[in-house]
């Protein structure tokens, strides 16, 4: 994984434990440090990339006195996520800065695990539009949009040109070729990621979205799932196993599962992040020069994607938030972005660098991944993501498996997002 491939894949998981700086509203932590200044610890999740390290050098060379200590967590969101949460939960200082996934951001929150931000403090205008929703809650921000993320159609084009085929853009004609074309080249239909994981929590809300529907509300509160667009959305994917475009075998496929049988050529179309570009493209690719990348689709034309990714927060019992800020002003700054996507190919936040001719050259997914992000969404804002996350991951299995109808599906989903909403 780089950075946690998972449904927000991209995650840095920083945590550099912050505290009373003019970027951080923190109310004024008993015991903090006043000035805020200081040396911090910067925990992420496995970075397998190996470009993080030279950042972080730059940085401590210009500031001797505020050294960021680099602590790496295991590579699953799910460990990651569960030993962030027991050190913010003990009230322990370990940790500075937390580069969290986005979808952990209302979590943390509403725990008050991390402080407020000031929005001046930060280029958010700078941003892509829809990234700077998945660092707020309530209405205020609690993160800086660090990685963005957005689910591509990646589909073989060399076999779609002896068809005569242009790209699917609809529901409707992804089924048809996955169903038609792809036998007839000896390949599966279509793949996502759809064990029950994140990665299937991304993959559903993606496809209700994509038919016009939601999940919950923005307020977490609200269940909003029991519509005609849910039950579309559910119908699509049962349809695919049960008509056979959709195989039995990717039930079992998360991000790097599906990767390898897409570059393996045993896919016609894969749904997956961006990543995917570059290892497909490598020399010992079979499918190396063969595919394209395109928007997903929906039931009438272009779906919408799930904004995966990770934002930088402020631990609320950080001892030095003064310098903590500094660090994701710096990390975010356009020289920093820019090597985020040349050195550890990951999506970065800075809207202008899409548009730069020498990056698309070397990076040429960058303007369907720009339209992409520019129509995405944010996961299901909910102060008990985990739970939510675990119910769409439940009842999207049973549908897939053909255990439960799509209509009752969406009831059952409903009822379990309505309890966990009361807090039962």
């Amino acid at each position: 994984m780089r950075w946690m491939r998972a449904a927000g894949r991209g995650l840095l998981v920083a945590a550099v434990v912050v505290a009373g700086y003019a970027g951080v509203d923190v109310g004024g932590q008993g015991g903090a440090d006043t000035r805020g200044r200081g040396p911090m610890t910067l925990v992420t999740a496995g970075d397998l990339t190996d470009y993080l390290s030279p950042l972080l050098d730059d940085w401590n060379s210009a500031h001797p006195d505020e050294r960021v200590t680099l602590v790496e967590l295991p590579d699953s969101a799910d460990e990651t996520r569960a030993q962030m949460i027991s050190e913010l939960r003990s009230g322990s200082d370990r940790f500075d800065v937390l580069n969290i996934d986005v979808a952990w951001t209302s979590e943390f929150a509403a725990a008050g695990w991390i402080a407020p931000l000031q929005r001046d403090r930060f280029p958010l205008k700078s941003f892509l539009r829809p990234v700077v929703d998945t660092a707020t809650f309530d209405g205020r921000l609690y993160a800086v949009p660090y990685v963005t993320n957005a689910g591509l159609l990646y589909y073989r084009k060399d076999v779609l040109e002896r068809e005569g085929e242009k790209p699917p853009r609809t529901w409707t004609e992804l089924a048809r070729q996955a169903r038609t074309v792809a036998p007839r080249h000896g390949l599966d239909g279509y793949a996502g990621q759809f064990l029950p994981y994140e990665g299937l929590t991304v993959n559903v809300a993606e496809a209700v979205h994509s038919a016009g529907g939601s999940i919950l509300r923005d307020d977490g509160e609200r269940v909003t799932v029991d519509s005609a667009a849910a039950r579309e959305a559910l119908t699509f994917l049962a349809d695919g196993v049960r008509e056979g475009w959709i195989p039995r075998e990717a039930l079992r496929y998360k991000e790097e599962e599906s990767r390898q049988a897409f570059q393996d050529g045993r896919l016609l179309f894969l749904r997956n992040w961006p990543y995917v570009h570059s290892d497909a493209s490598a020399k010992d690719s079979k499918v190396a020069g063969k595919f394209g990348v395109v928007p997903l689709p929906g039931p009438n034309g272009p779906g919408t994607s799930v904004l995966g990714g990770s934002n930088l927060a402020v631990s609320s019992h950080s001892r030095h938030p003064a310098s903590a800020a500094d660090l994701i002003a710096y990390l975010t700054s356009e020289r920093v972005q820019r090597q985020v996507l040349t050195e550890g190919s990951l999506p970065p936040v800075r809207a202008d660098l899409y548009e730069d001719p020498e990056l698309v050259r070397a990076h040429p997914y960058l303007p369907t991944l720009r339209q992409s992000v520019l129509s995405a969404v944010p996961r299901p804002k909910s102060p008990r993501y985990d739970q939510v996350s675990l119910a769409v991951q439940a009842v999207a299995q049973d549908v897939m498996a053909l255990r439960q109808t799509p209509a009752d599906a969406v009831e059952r989903l409903a009822r379990e997002l309505a309890a966990i909403s009361r807090g039962n």
